[in-house]
């Protein structure tokens, strides 16, 4: 079916869901994930076949996030269970007024319509996606990646299975056939057909959708995700919260990115942390490539002055995305380790510096390794991480404009 074809589809099994009730709602959620689970072998097998073309085009840490297991197809049948037993989002009060003139005004939590997703090549989400969507009565039409097409196929048609076992229309959930850029633009200017556009992704997929979309339009944020370290908290849990949250499995939108810790504890817990995550990591783990970086001593007691200065150094020490530009190339190997050549104070031989770096070394997973020296491939390779994501709200405080440092 054309992406046309399927829109159209979807609208017609709009009416239908909109009348349905929470029992049938919550019965066709759970029969999605039964069927999610009866029909693993024909999923893995899909799967399969995504990896097999995948491997050698996309990063490690790409084919991780494709990859699928019957614990995974598992975990998406729980998930999806679990959102059945969620309370019904429809038809709850979501504000009164009562007016002088005794009239009552209610807001009411009612469905969109026909949802379209645009999503990354991440197979789990196109069951997270649907089930959410089926839950709050709305119909949804999936787009995601071409790398998981055959992954992403197969799951929709068992929760296809699902709805109709449950007594509700097959296009209730639908994938989009074309995974080429027109399938996208279409959904963005399918006016009278998408009644919400959601993309979800990254900051070049979200930009687009805002910019190009002609349907309603929900800028989602980029999944930076922080871990803050206070000057009295437990450092030992502080390292296995850290190591849990970054190393378990870096490929998920959900993994730690950004560190931020009290400078009263930093040198202290810093040296520490390097140990854990650079020293100590097991050479199981040598399939993440990391980012060596290196820089000047932290102040000095003297130069700490006050609140703001705490504040100061955390956006202009701490946020890794405004570092990115100085040091391009990961080292080759696992653990990473300096060259003989380098110190605190001066940078690795053939890697650029720009601005004040902390002294400490810092880690990143990156999934493949750039070359050691630059490239024209290695420097375009940094210059994707150079500039930092906007907020999903114009002025919201991860926006750059709030992460300037404070004049003193």
């Amino acid at each position: 079916m054309t992406t046309l074809q399927i829109l159209q589809a979807a609208q017609q099994a709009r009416g239908a869901l909109l009348q349905t009730g929470t029992k049938q709602k919550d019965a066709a959620l759970r029969a999605m994930a039964d069927r999610l689970w009866e029909d693993r072998d024909a999923i893995l097998a899909a799967n399969a076949l995504d990896m097999d073309a995948a491997r050698g085009r996309i990063s490690e840490v790409m084919l991780d996030r494709l990859a699928l297991t019957e614990d995974r197809i598992a975990a998406m049948a729980e998930g999806v269970r679990q959102v059945a037993a969620l309370p019904d989002p429809v038809g709850r009060t979501l504000r009164t007024v009562e007016r002088p003139n005794g009239m009552t005004i209610r807001r009411v939590a009612v469905p969109m319509g026909v949802v379209a997703i645009i999503y990354e090549s991440r197979p789990n989400v196109t069951s997270d996606a649907a089930a959410l969507a089926l839950k709050s009565g709305n119909v949804c039409v999936l787009r995601g990646g071409k790398e998981a097409f055959r992954s992403a196929n197969a799951i929709v048609e068992a929760l296809r299975e699902g709805l109709v076992q449950a007594g509700l229309p097959r296009e209730a959930v639908s994938l989009v056939q074309d995974t080429t850029r027109q399938s996208a633009g279409e959904l963005m200017r399918a006016v009278g057909l998408v009644d919400l556009l959601i993309p979800r992704g990254g900051a070049g997929l979200i930009r687009s959708c805002v910019e190009n979309a002609l349907v309603p339009c929900i800028q989602t944020g980029t999944g930076i995700c922080h871990v803050y370290v206070d000057k009295d908290a437990d450092l030992e849990m502080a390292l296995n919260i850290i190591h849990n949250a970054k190393t378990s499995r870096p490929s998920v939108c959900n993994a730690a990115e950004v560190c931020l810790v009290h400078r009263d504890a930093a040198e202290t817990f810093l040296p520490l942390l390097r140990k854990r995550l650079a020293e100590d990591r097991p050479a199981a783990c040598s399939r993440w490539s990391c980012v060596w970086m290196s820089g000047p001593q932290p102040p000095s007691a003297a130069s700490r002055r006050g609140s703001r200065t705490l504040i100061r150094s955390f956006w202009t020490t701490f946020w890794p995305w405004a570092w990115w530009t100085a040091w391009t190339m990961p080292l080759p190997t696992f653990p990473p380790t300096p060259p003989a050549t380098a110190t605190a104070s001066s940078p690795p031989a053939g890697r650029r510096r720009s601005g004040s770096l902390p002294w400490w070394t810092v880690l990143r997973c990156t999934g493949t390794c750039p070359p050691a020296s630059p490239t024209e491939e290695s420097l375009a390779w940094g210059a994707r991480w150079a500039s930092l994501p906007r907020s999903s709200m114009p002025g919201g405080p991860w926006g750059w404009r709030s992460c300037v440092p404070i004049n003193m």
